[in-house]
């Protein structure tokens, strides 16, 4: 069966990268010793799917995995067994079965929300408050994008969902996936060329809140990768139909 399992990633493990969190899992499912489903063939591998990948130096309290299970407990009691052998700053905070139909985590992203908060000692005056709203109602917002071969100019004004002050941190919900993808430090780029300050990359920190994808019901409105989910109320094993000889 297929399961969306939520997670977070926050404090000094925002310093490891993806492949790392992949090799963490897979401890972490052996070690609680979880009917997690593996690959068949000579090199059998556990059956995992992240959904967006986070970038080094980045904290998140909503990313998410995919997972095939043979068999499971409910939902409150694998968060709990899997949580039990994994460290605070990265551990599960969903566990949901799939309908059978849905498209993996990584197929279905569509936005994420951020929150971009300023360094104490960093863009000392900055007057990103005050430009946020002339900003966001700009028809276009250009930046120079890289690509293997050569740099482009592109409109990231599309891109951005929602831009926002939220406290003392800038809210942004952006589009992110395979079909469209819009970093927030493009974003803060972006807005200190308006503001006329030098962008410097150490002076944010920057908090993945929520990832979605686009709701099947209802086209045009994004919730979030586990609202497809159901919670798993009781013990549950795959049943696997035996082919006719």
């Amino acid at each position: 069966m297929k399961v969306r399992i939520k997670f977070k990633k926050v404090g000094s493990l925002k310093f490891i990268g993806h492949l790392d969190v992949m090799r963490y899992f897979q401890k972490a499912f052996r070690r609680a010793e979880v009917d997690v489903a593996y690959s068949k063939g000579f090199s059998p591998h556990q059956l995992l799917s992240f959904a967006s990948p986070l970038g080094i130096g980045l904290t998140s309290e909503g990313e998410y995995l995919d997972a095939e299970f043979e068999s499971v407990d409910t939902s409150e009691e694998m968060v709990r067994k899997i949580n039990q052998v994994m460290v605070e700053e990265l551990c599960i905070l969903e566990f949901k079965e799939l309908p059978e139909k849905a498209e993996n985590a990584m197929a279905s992203v569509a936005g994420a929300d951020y929150a971009v908060s300023i360094k104490e000692g960093y863009y000392k005056n900055h007057p990103f408050f005050e430009k946020l709203e002339e900003f966001i109602n700009k028809e276009t917002i250009l930046v120079m994008k890289k690509t293997k071969k050569s740099e482009k100019e592109v409109d990231i004004r599309p891109m951005i969902y929602q831009l926002e002050q939220r406290g003392n941190t800038i809210f942004m919900r952006l589009a992110t996936g395979s079909v469209a993808n819009l970093k927030p430090e493009t974003v803060m780029i972006a807005l200190c060329q308006a503001c006329n300050v030098d962008y410097e990359p150490f002076g944010i920190q920057i908090h993945r809140l929520e990832t979605y994808m686009w709701n099947p019901e209802n086209e045009g409105e994004l919730i979030p990768l586990g609202a497809i989910g159901m919670e798993i109320l009781e013990p549950k094993q795959e049943v696997l139909e035996e082919k006719a000889n």
